[in-house]
């Protein structure tokens, strides 16, 4: 356990982290989540990459634990985003969309991980990442903010302004949620490719550091 608690207290960092950010917009189709979210691919793969899948699977679990207890914690914060107008921090939608994208998504990176890791140093974080971010964006935005979801879990004070129909500057109309899933994931893929950086210093480090 102790080789993994770094990862583990990582993992629920970015968890909880991310769940209050992607409530927040840099732009009109950005959140602040994207820039987090994908450094939890990072932390799997260099567990699984140093310490192996039954390790990188365990950081998984507990951090999407810690990340539940925390985001439920976060359901019952209120914050005042305008006078009279109080939510909040994470709202119930945002903290199931989150856990089931992130259980999913990262046990389907932690496979693929381990099927490449033979590979090319880059393939396996790479491949791993880049399906992983695709099958969460896609869980995560239509579970927390789609109208269809709304039907089975409810609606709440982001349901309305994500399913918005907005213009685009390439000329198309598109749902606010479909529009940011998109550019969100755009932007999970751009860190992506910077994270093999560290990536692979970080496993050089670690590596010599457990011979």
């Amino acid at each position: 356990m102790t080789r993994i608690l770094p990862g583990v207290i990582a993992m629920a960092t970015i968890v909880v982290a991310s769940n209050i950010l992607v409530q927040f917009f840099v732009g009109d189709w950005l959140t602040w989540g994207a820039f987090t979210y994908p450094f939890a691919f990072l932390v799997t793969d260099l567990m699984n990459r140093v310490h192996g899948k039954e390790a990188a699977r365990k950081v998984v679990f507990f951090g999407f634990i810690v990340g539940i207890i925390c985001s439920f914690i976060g359901t019952r914060v209120m914050v005042e985003l305008a006078p009279d107008f109080v939510v909040p921090a994470v709202t119930l939608r945002v903290a199931i969309g989150s856990a089931t994208a992130f259980l999913v998504a990262q046990l389907i990176d932690v496979a693929i991980f381990d099927r490449l890791r033979d590979g090319s140093w880059w393939r396996a974080p790479l491949a791993s990442t880049l399906v992983g971010s695709t099958v969460d964006t896609a869980l995560f935005f239509f579970i927390a903010f789609s109208a269809a979801a709304g039907g089975l879990l409810g609606v709440d004070h982001n349901t309305e302004f994500f399913n918005e129909v907005v213009p685009t500057p390439f000329g198309a109309d598109l749902t606010r949620w479909v529009g940011t899933a998109g550019v969100d994931w755009c932007v999970k893929v751009a860190i992506a490719l910077l994270a093999l950086i560290p990536f692979r210093i970080i496993v050089g480090r670690m590596v010599a550091r457990t011979a």
